[in-house]
This record gives C-alpha cells, sequence and structure tokens, in this order.
C-alpha cells in the first residue's frame, strides 16, 4: 500500500504486572531484560513496543497465547493502562487525556469487537446495534435509521426484530460488528473476532470482514493467533513474543525474509504462493492488454486458478480498476513450484 499517514503512533510502551512497576522500570534505565523482570517478581505483558499504524490499513498484531497480543491493544484504547510511553492517536497523546476525554474518544471515535460477542440478551438485533448510539445520546429514530443502514452492510436485513439465541453464531458476531460500526469509528479494534466460530462459518466472515474493509476503508488493528487468516486480511503484520514485537512488515516480507529464528519457525509451513501478491509478481503493462483480470491484492495462489482457461497473462488492477501491471502464468508457475 502506498505511504499515508499516521494514524495511531505507539513509542516505547510497556506494560509492567506487579507492585510498583513504574519504580522497578525507572530503576532499570527503561529497559529491563526477562530475567530482571522475572527476578523481580513481575510480568511484561508489553515490553518497549514501537509501532505506527497508517489510516485506512489493516494492521494485524499476532502471536501465540501469553505473547502479549491482547495486553497492547487493550493498552492502545486505555482499557489496561501503560505503565510507560507514548500512545498517540492522531497526534494527541492518548496516556494524557484524562477519563472524560478517553470516555469521549472511545464513544465517537473507537470501535471494539472481542471474540466473545457481548450482545445484550435482552435486546433485539436492531436494538443491539443502536445501543451505543442510545449512549451518545441519538434520538431514538435517527439512531435506528443509523442502526438499519449498518445491519444491511453487514447482510443480516430482516433480522432486526430477531434475539441473539435466534441467530447462529455467525450472525451473532456480524451483530457485533454492526454495533461497533454504529458509530463510525476512525480506528477499529478487533481482538480475535472470529476464533469461537467453525472453520466454514470463520471463512466465511474473513470473506465478509475484507468486503467490508473495502466499501469503508476503515483503519484496522486486528488480533490474531491464525496465521493463515492474517496473511489473508493484513497489509502489514507485527508479531510478538514474550510482549515485545520482534518483527513487523508485510506479509511478503514477514514469510520471504523472516527477522528471526523464531520468525523463520513461525512461518515455516506457510506456501510463498499464499502470501506473495500479484502485485509482487507482476510485470509492465507494454502491448495489449489481456481481457482477464486480477485485483493487486490477489495472492498468487488465488490467481493460480485464473490461468486454466489458457491465459497465458492477466492484467493486474488496483482498487480503481485502473490495470497497473501484468501477471504471466510463467512466473506463477515458478512461484507455485517454489512450495
Amino acid at each position: 500500500m502506498t505511504q499515508q499517514e499516521a494514524k495511531l503512533v505507539c513509542r516505547n510502551v510497556w506494560k509492567i504486572f506487579g507492585d510498583d512497576a513504574a519504580e522497578f522500570l525507572s530503576s532499570h534505565n527503561g529497559n529491563p531484560s526477562l530475567d530482571n523482570l522475572s527476578a523481580a517478581g513481575l510480568v511484561g505483558a508489553v515490553r518497549d513496543v514501537n509501532l505506527q499504524v497508517h489510516a485506512g490499513e489493516i494492521f494485524v498484531i499476532m502471536g501465540l497465547s501469553g505473547s502479549g497480543k491482547s495486553t497492547l491493544v487493550r493498552c492502545l484504547s486505555r482499557l489496561i493502562e501503560p505503565t510507560a510511553g507514548e500512545i498517540l492517536f492522531k497526534g494527541e497523546n492518548l496516556l494524557a487525556a484524562d477519563e472524560k476525554r478517553m470516555i469521549e474518544i472511545r464513544r465517537h471515535h473507537m470501535g471494539m469487537v472481542f471474540q466473545h460477542f457481548a450482545l445484550l440478551p435482552h435486546m433485539t438485533v436492531l436494538e443491539n446495534v443502536a445501543f451505543p448510539l442510545d449512549v451518545q445520546g441519538m434520538a431514538r429514530a435517527k439512531r435506528e435509521e443509523r442502526a438499519r443502514q449498518i445491519i444491511d452492510l453487514v447482510g443480516l436485513s430482516g433480522k432486526e426484530d430477531f434475539f441473539p439465541r435466534e441467530l447462529s453464531g455467525g450472525q451473532q458476531q456480524r451483530v457485533g460488528i454492526a454495533r461497533s460500526l454504529a458509530v463510525e469509528p476512525e480506528l477499529w479494534f478487533l481482538d480475535e473476532p472470529f476464533s469461537a466460530l467453525d472453520p466454514l462459518i470463520r471463512r466465511e466472515m474473513q470473506d465478509e470482514f475484507a468486503r467490508l474493509q473495502s466499501v469503508l476503508k476503515k483503519t484496522i488493528i486486528f488480533i490474531t493467533h491464525d496465521f493463515d487468516e492474517a496473511i489473508r486480511l493484513a497489509d502489514r503484520i507485527a508479531i510478538m513474543k514474550d510482549g515485545a514485537v520482534v518483527q513487523a512488515g508485510t506479509p511478503e516480507d514477514i514469510v520471504l525474509a523472516p527477522a528471526t529464528d523464531y520468525v523463520a519457525e513461525f512461518t515455516r509451513n506457510v506456501p510463498k504462493a499464499k502470501v506473495v501478491k500479484a502485485q509482487a509478481l507482476m510485470k509492465p503493462a507494454k502491448g495489449r492488454i489481456p481481457k482477464a483480470q486480477v485485483s493487486a491484492r490477489a495472492t498468487i495462489a488465488d490467481s493460480a486458478p485464473l490461468f486454466r482457461e489458457g491465459a497465458a497473462k492477466l492484467a493486474v488492477i488496483d482498487e480503481d480498476g485502473s490495470v497497473i501491471g501484468v501477471l504471466e502464468r510463467a512466473d506463477v508457475v515458478d512461484m507455485m513450484m517454489q512450495g
């Protein structure tokens, strides 16, 4: 993706659990080791994290259980208070904001979806989706109109009067997504939103999420431990281990040029063709442009079936439908053979 403004920046962010954590951090010049933390009986859940999330991108944070990814997201929204560092949202330091200001930011600028749907069981789909607008004080007619628009957007038209217990797991998660979108957030946090769903519904929800993003173009921080999910959705990925970010970059960067042995092992079984995008393998468009087209964001694995009809080349198009290059069959075959 092209370089864009940084919507969210975190600098040297720490979250240490235990007594006198701030004093301990200061006494170790702001950079204690894991051994230092362990010896003091402290837990470094987030350690010296530096990240930039650009406007309009899907930034995936991933790692194994206990790596610190969920704690980091809660620090970014100040649902958990960081021990140290800076978190800048559109240039404003959230750690300097008082409680009233943080409530305002969460209500009007942030959306959050968690693994557990947390729908209100006594409310209908329409009432659940409209609830955050009610909290904002929006008039009933206006909030219900907005809620109906979002319900339609997530594909639940006709379910407005259903209660959560009458919906499938995938439908309940769509309600949770719709509710978080109702406030039109600038920054959207999703913490393993699909992990409780069965594989088929999970795939369906990933496709639905990608469709929504193509329409809404939100700035998204998405947490997962599933690398297949990450490479399907991410513009960039940060991999965490023991509370620290060990590598951040595009899916291609992570898989093709792992920065550490841990990252290499983490991505060892990921086929390159599932990660490399058509844009990365395309050549300049010269002469006659092929009729068959593929999105620049499509992976090589997704592009390969399009050659079944005998085409030697595919036109690669950007989000606006403009041709930006061509993808050749021989290059795709070479990539597929690399495993």
